[in-house]
């Protein structure tokens, strides 16, 4: 078993190996690990970043990591740059070379093998992030997890979809297990996915059984977008009470997590 770089207890600092713009706004940054080790994250788990502002106070952050953690040498982090954010602007500053001090892993959700029969993930922009990691905690189950999954993912136009590829060959390999709907906010040429916002009755008509059936509903994306599907969290990292298009379908807390 491969030693792993993270310390739950202290941060400890990453050198920025390299930047890959994704999209205008969004891009992934790959920090260096030692060769032999891996960055040591669990499935719906999360780190926490941390830097020193001009005046002197820290500013710390959850971000999840989108490598694999079976990855040596390397992680990386998927961050959309925000103008009211102050960490997404930060690492956005940062040149080749630079550190990021990072704490981790924090156990989000203590998902285990078969705990829901039937759940979906409705994940906005880089709120994907937390989701592909879910996902694939469930399928590099080699079959041990038979959790049916439908995920729901909108961005703002396709250009702004991250992990499409990825994704899709998971539709691919998994056609009885993983079910995947796209939405864009406006139509554009070609496009065979669902256009405007994600509705209870968008919902609906790709997800028969959603009232019925699922047994959880995980949710993660920019903060207008959570309002509107689950509400947004409660004071100090609660969850809240549930609100918008997953109250109107009957959704009560206890089958809502909010990342």
């Amino acid at each position: 078993m491969a030693a792993t770089a993270l310390n739950p207890e202290a941060f400890v600092d990453f050198k920025l190996k390299s930047i890959h713009a994704l999209t205008p706004n969004t891009s992934k940054f790959v920090f260096e690990l030692p060769e032999h080790q891996t960055l040591g994250m669990t499935v719906a788990s999360c780190v926490v970043t941390k830097f020193i502002n001009d005046e002197g106070k820290p500013v710390i952050r959850p971000y999840t990591p989108t490598s694999n953690d079976d990855v040596k040498g390397s992680f990386d982090f998927i961050i959309k740059r925000y103008d009211a954010g102050v960490m997404s602007a930060h690492i956005h500053s940062l040149k080749v070379g630079d550190t990021l001090a990072v704490k981790g892993p924090m156990s989000k959700y203590p998902l285990q093998l078969n705990q829901h029969k039937n759940v979906v993930m409705i994940a906005g922009g880089t709120g994907i992030t937390p989701m592909l990691q879910l996902v694939n905690g469930i399928f590099n189950s080699k079959g041990e997890d038979t959790t049916q999954v439908h995920l729901v993912y909108a961005n703002v136009s396709s250009q702004d979809i991250i992990f499409k590829d990825e994704l899709d060959e998971l539709v691919k390999k998994h056609p009885g297990q993983f079910k995947l709907t796209y939405v864009i906010d406006r139509a554009e040429d070609g496009w065979n996915g669902e256009v405007g916002y994600i509705t209870a009755d968008l919902i609906k008509k790709h997800i028969p059984g959603v009232q019925t059936e699922v047994e959880k509903v995980f949710v993660c994306g920019p903060p207008p977008m959570m309002v509107a599907v689950s509400g947004g969290k409660g004071p100090n990292f609660t969850q809240g009470e549930v609100e918008g298009t997953l109250k109107e379908l009957g959704f009560t807390s206890d089958k809502v997590f909010k990342f």
